[in-house]
C-alpha cells in the first residue's frame, strides 16, 4: 500500500451503532455528537425502566456510551464503593514495582484497629498483598484498606491524595475522597457516573477478576487462625457473567452497588447509589443489566491481532510494514439501528530500523462524521537498516523494471 501523508479515509460496511469514547474525547463536537446519542437513547430507556434508587447509571465498558442515567452527576456519598478507587492504586502500585504483589506487609496498630467491616488483621503480623487485595475485594476490608494505603504512601492521608489526584486523571471530576474506607466522613462524595468511570479503570487490571468472582473463602492469619469472607456482591454468583463490582452501605449513602456482567464480547457496567434495602440494590442491577443484553450488541471495528494495514519504510531491508491496532476497538448499537462507520489511516513518515511493538502511525475512528476514536498503530515486524547491498540490488530491480 503507497503511503499517504494525509491519511487514507475507509467506510466500513457495517450494521452497528454510536462508537464510543475509549479515551477521552478532546474535540468539542464529538463530545456534542457522544451526547445527542446518547439522548435518543435516554428516550427510548426511561419508557421502559423503573430504578428505584437516588442515583443510577449504565453505560458500555468499550466505549463509555451512556445507556441509562438517573442523577448521575449529584454529589452523593458512596460508601464502601470509594474503595474502588483504593483498588485502582494497589494495582498501580504492583504494575509499577512500588510493591510486589506476593510480598507480606506488617499490619500497623492503626490498621488492625478499623471498625466496620473487616477481617481482623493482627497488629504486628505479617500478611500478602494480595490476600489483602482480595479480602477488600471479596467483603470490603476495611483494616486491609488501611494497611495497603500506609504500605503503598506511608500514611493513610498521602493515600487519599494520591485518590483524588487519580479521580480527575481519569475523568471523575464530581468526586472527592475524605479516607480510603468510605466510612462516614465530610466532606466525601462522588456520583454514579464517576464511579462507572473508576470501575471501568480497575477493570482493566487482569489480576482484578481472579478476585472479583471468588464467592466464598478463607482469609488466614498467622498460627492457622482464619476469617471466613462471602462476597458482598451476590450477582457474581447469582447472575449470569457478573465477574466482579463493589457493594456499600451506610445510614448515610444508603444501599450502594456498582457491578459489571459481560456475556460475549459485550461488557456493560451499572452503579447504584442510595437503594431503600439490599435487594432493591440487586434488583435495580439486575434491570439495567437485562435491558442492555437485551437491546444492545456490539461489533469489531478494528482487532489488535490483524494488521489493518502496511506503511512503507524508508532505508530497510523490506520496504513496508505491517502495521496493527494497538487495542481492539468494538461499536455499541441498538439493536436494528444503524450507523456510518470510517476509518483514517495515518501513518507516520518510517526509516528504519523498526522494532516490532514501535508506533508506525494511528487509525482514527468516526461514527456519522464525529471522532470517537484514536489507536495507536504499531509495527507487527521488525525491519532492519538496509546495508550496501540491499541497495545495489534494490537499484538492480530497478534497472530491470525499466527495462522490461
Amino acid at each position: 500500500m503507497k503511503k499517504i501523508g494525509l491519511g487514507i479515509l475507509l467506510t466500513v460496511g457495517l450494521t452497528v451503532g454510536v462508537m464510543g469514547n475509549r479515551f477521552m474525547i478532546n474535540e468539542a463536537s464529538a463530545e456534542e455528537g457522544a451526547i445527542s446519542y446518547s439522548a435518543k437513547i435516554m428516550d427510548n430507556v426511561e419508557n421502559h425502566l423503573e430504578i428505584r434508587a437516588k442515583s443510577a447509571y449504565l453505560m458500555d465498558f468499550g466505549t463509555e456510551t451512556q445507556v441509562y442515567a438517573k442523577n448521575e452527576k449529584t454529589h452523593l456519598p458512596i460508601a464502601s464503593m470509594c474503595k474502588i478507587m483504593t483498588l485502582i492504586l494497589a494495582f498501580d502500585a504492583v504494575n509499577a514495582g512500588v510493591i510486589d504483589i506476593n510480598e507480606e506487609i506488617v499490619i500497623s496498630e492503626r490498621a488492625a484497629s478499623m471498625g466496620g467491616s473487616q477481617v481482623f488483621l493482627e497488629a504486628g503480623a505479617k500478611y500478602k498483598v494480595s490476600e489483602l487485595i482480595k479480602s477488600i475485594v471479596v467483603c470490603s476490608a476495611n483494616d486491609s484498606c488501611v494497611a495497603l494505603a500506609e504500605k503503598i504512601c506511608g500514611n493513610e492521608q498521602n493515600f487519599i491524595d494520591k485518590m483524588n489526584e487519580k479521580a480527575k486523571e481519569i475523568g471523575a471530576c464530581d468526586t472527592l475522597f475524605a479516607n480510603c474506607t468510605g466510612l462516614p466522613k465530610d466532606p466525601q462524595y462522588s456520583c454514579a457516573k464517576d464511579v462507572a468511570l473508576m470501575l471501568k479503570e480497575l477493570l482493566k487490571n487482569p489480576k482484578y477478576y481472579e478476585f472479583g468472582k471468588v464467592w466464598m473463602d478463607k482469609f488466614s492469619h498467622p498460627e492457622g487462625r482464619f476469617t471466613e469472607i462471602t462476597n458482598t456482591n451476590k450477582l457474581v454468583r447469582f447472575y449470569e457473567g457478573c465477574d466482579g463490582g463493589k457493594t456499600g452501605f451506610t445510614n448515610q449513602a444508603g444501599f450502594c452497588l456498582a457491578a459489571t456482567a459481560k456475556r460475549g464480547d459485550m461488557r456493560v457496567i451499572s452503579v447504584i447509589i442510595g437503594a431503600e434495602n439490599s435487594a432493591n440494590r440487586f434488583e435495580d442491577t439486575k434491570t439495567m443489566f437485562n435491558y442492555a443484553f437485551e437491546n444492545y450488541a456490539v461489533e469489531p471495528v478494528v482487532e489488535a491481532d490483524k494488521p489493518i494495514t502496511s506503511i512503507d519504510v524508508n532505508g530497510g531491508k523490506q520496504k513496508a510494514v505491517s502495521a496493527y491496532p494497538l487495542y481492539s476497538s468494538h461499536s455499541f448499537f441498538k439493536r436494528g439501528e444503524s450507523a456510518d462507520i470510517a476509518l483514517e489511516i495515518k501513518p507516520n513518515k518510517l526509516h528504519a530500523p523498526i522494532e516490532k511493538g514501535e508506533k508506525v502511525g494511528e487509525v482514527i475512528v468516526y461514527n456519522k462524521g464525529i471522532e470517537v476514536d484514536k489507536i495507536p498503530l504499531i509495527a507487527g515486524e521488525n525491519v532492519k537498516k538496509a546495508n550496501l547491498f540491499d541497495r545495489f540490488r534494490d537499484v538492480g530491480k530497478n534497472w530491470t523494471k525499466r527495462k522490461n
